[in-house]
């Protein structure tokens, strides 16, 4: 594969940022009258402003071609952690504290076994983010798809006084890492592509590959929501998915970021990069290569906000710095 191994796989980035923006411009245009939206688009999640305290937030997300490694497999237990993940990791990120969500499982046909086991999962990871699932729907629809998809949608509440976009940043405030528990649920088209001729009992990585590529996507809610009701004062929030460290880029202050001691990267990226022939710049660009969120802080405040991280994530570390100069990542 070349540099473009992600296109080649299926998933044009560039194609999708387009299609987004063309989206966004005829919303834009097709709307009237005075609106409750708090923040422009393209944040993780977006406000609406209920009255002058408070924001209702609002995300939506889905578990993408993950899904196709689980039917491989038969197991269907822990893709529902995955849609809760994508869709609360998104909401926290404006410092909202997520209530509840609703899912969407859309199926070629109906059938009760694999419905109870994504509802299993669903449940934990509803359980692991505090949150409720109130509600959902299923729809058989065996013309247009085949296996499944799964997405949902979260709510949560912030005061509007509270909210976190990332304005506050400087440069200088420290950028710490946490680190994720391998793809989580993005890029999975490339790694499929780039691992499709090694077996998924392959235990090369002291498991079998199956179970690492359907390993759940970390949720980050608690620890996150701990940081911003301690006394540590919390600039910036990013979910790292697609894209990589470049999510930090949808806060909105207008600097760059310097990353000098990233986070340890999974064995499992390594082996997508062998296997596929993909290069370091493009996994950076796809993957989250072992950082799964990152919070900005002042610097005073890093000693505070890493010793109550660090309770849940040994691993946490400061991985870079907001730096004066372009909207880019500098990576040393």
């Amino acid at each position: 594969m070349s540099d473009d191994a992600y296109a080649r796989a299926g998933v044009s980035q560039g194609a999708g940022d387009i299609a987004v923006a063309a989206l966004v411009e005829a919303l834009a245009a097709g709307r009237s009258g005075e609106s409750r939206q708090v923040l422009a688009s393209g944040h993780y999640a977006n406000v609406v402003r209920i009255d002058e305290r408070t924001g209702v937030a609002l995300t939506t997300d889905g578990v993408g071609t993950k899904l196709l490694v689980a039917e491989s497999l038969g197991r269907w237990d822990t893709v529902g952690i995955d849609c809760v993940a994508m869709n609360v990791n998104d909401l926290i990120c404006v410092g909202a504290e997520p209530l509840a969500m609703v899912d969407y499982l859309a199926v070629e046909r109906a059938d009760p076994e694999v419905a109870a086991q994504v509802g299993k999962g669903l449940a934990a990871g509803a359980e692991q983010a505090g949150i409720e699932i109130v509600g959902g729907e299923l729809a058989q629809l065996g013309e247009l798809i085949r296996g499944l998809d799964l997405a949902g949608a979260a709510f949560g509440v912030v005061a509007l006084d509270s909210l976190v976009a990332g304005a506050a940043i400087e440069p200088g405030d420290p950028v710490l890492g946490l680190p994720s528990s391998g793809l989580h649920s993005n890029g999975y088209t490339l790694a499929r592509s780039a691992l499709a001729e090694v077996p998924m009992d392959d235990e090369r990585l002291g498991r079998p590959l199956g179970e690492a590529l359907l390993e759940p996507t970390l949720i980050y809610v608690r620890p996150v929501l701990e940081l911003l009701r301690s006394e540590v004062e919390v600039r910036g929030l990013a979910h790292i998915t697609s894209g990589g460290l470049d999510n930090l880029l949808r806060l909105v202050a207008d600097v760059g970021y310097e990353i000098d001691d990233p986070l340890a990267v999974p064995p499992v990226f390594a082996l997508i990069g062998e296997r596929g022939g993909v290069s370091g710049e493009e996994m950076h660009s796809v993957f989250n290569m072992g950082c799964g969120f990152c919070v900005v802080v002042p610097a005073e405040d890093e000693a505070g906000a890493l010793d109550l991280l660090r309770r849940h994530y040994p691993e946490a570390k400061r991985i870079g710095r907001a730096a004066e100069g372009p909207r880019e990542i500098r990576r040393h």
